[in-house]
């Protein structure tokens, strides 16, 4: 019997080993799509069609270019792997603007001010993406083996774009990191006395390695409070923290402290770029750090600095 397209779709994305989220996304994305035009099936449907609801994303419901490029992204996805149909070219769509916005950079007193209003596992997370530059998501999905204390390095897996990278350890978050992974170990320890202590695995070292899913060194370094179900194997698991309530700690932090600036996670690691920059650090030093593909992404924080191709001085100083 032949599954249904949205299960076809969501195989495809897992025998690409595609994260949880972007198998979400694209499964809603490819719903909406279908109901934008009355249920007609995409086979019967293309370019045209496809150039009409990013056309409609952009113009009436006036969605960011992040989404409508997810949608692109997911659209072509279908016709190239599921269905299998080539598709002539659709670049004639209306294009939603990208808002060109500097970073919020936080001044290196504002930094103190903002770590002193946050406590526990959540200031050592704000640590991590202030003194190693880390993404949110980087820093929550860190497994226990990717720390070297030895070394003072992170390795981080996996990250955006699908690149591992290797960025520092501060030394200021080095204590409280081995302080909190004895509390972790804990926590694992008294999952495995009560039959559990799996944490979820890429699909190839699950089957490789069917045992490293309760190995110590697997473990996260910042756990759920509770265990969960997996949505694609019902294995009962403990996955990570919640971005949520690092951003929610984040916010409430930087009200307590006065800050003025809409400062969120992320601006803990333009803030990183910046004063890293502001140390005079080579770009290149810096670009690499960050995980940046391009040269480009990362000269934006010279422009922070008022370091650009024409720094100018205001004839007021």
């Amino acid at each position: 019997m032949k599954k249904k397209l949205l299960e076809q779709v969501r195989d495809e994305i897992r025998t690409r080993h595609y994260s949880i989220r972007t198998e979400q996304a694209y499964v809603q994305w490819i719903k909406r799509f279908i109901l934008f035009h009355d249920t007609r099936h995409p086979s019967e449907m293309g370019a045209r069609e496809i150039s009409a609801y990013l056309t409609h994303l952009a113009v009436e419901q006036k969605l960011a270019a992040s989404s409508q490029n997810q949608c692109l992204n997911a659209l072509v996805f279908l016709y190239k792997n599921v269905l299998q149909i080539e598709l002539p070219d659709f670049s004639g769509f209306t294009r939603a603007k990208m808002p060109k916005r500097m970073p919020v950079v936080l001044h290196k007193d504002e930094i103190s001010l903002l770590m002193a209003q946050l406590s526990g596992q959540q200031k050592i997370i704000a640590g991590l993406l202030y003194g190693s530059g880390l993404r949110l998501m980087e820093a929550l999905r860190l497994r226990v083996k990717d720390l070297d204390f030895k070394y003072r390095e992170i390795l981080v897996r996996d990250g955006k774009g699908q690149k591992d990278r290797v960025t520092m350890l501060p030394v200021s978050s080095a204590v409280p990191l081995q302080q909190h992974l004895q509390h972790v170990k804990n926590i694992y320890n008294q999952d495995l006395s009560e039959g559990f202590g799996e944490v979820w695995l890429p699909s190839a070292l699950e089957k490789k390695f069917p045992s490293a899913a309760k190995n110590w060194g697997w473990q996260y370094v910042f756990p759920a409070p509770s265990r969960s179900k997996d949505p694609r194997s019902s294995k009962i698991r403990r996955h990570h923290l919640n971005e949520s309530s690092v951003q929610k700690a984040v916010k409430e932090a930087v009200c307590q402290a006065g800050i003025s600036k809409q400062a969120s996670p992320h601006a803990l690691r333009h803030s990183f770029a910046t004063h890293l920059l502001e140390n005079g650090y080579d770009i290149r030093t810096v670009q690499e750090l960050l995980g940046h593909k391009d040269i480009r992404t990362t000269m934006i924080y010279t422009h922070v600095l008022n370091r650009g191709r024409f720094p100018v001085k205001s004839p007021a100083d």
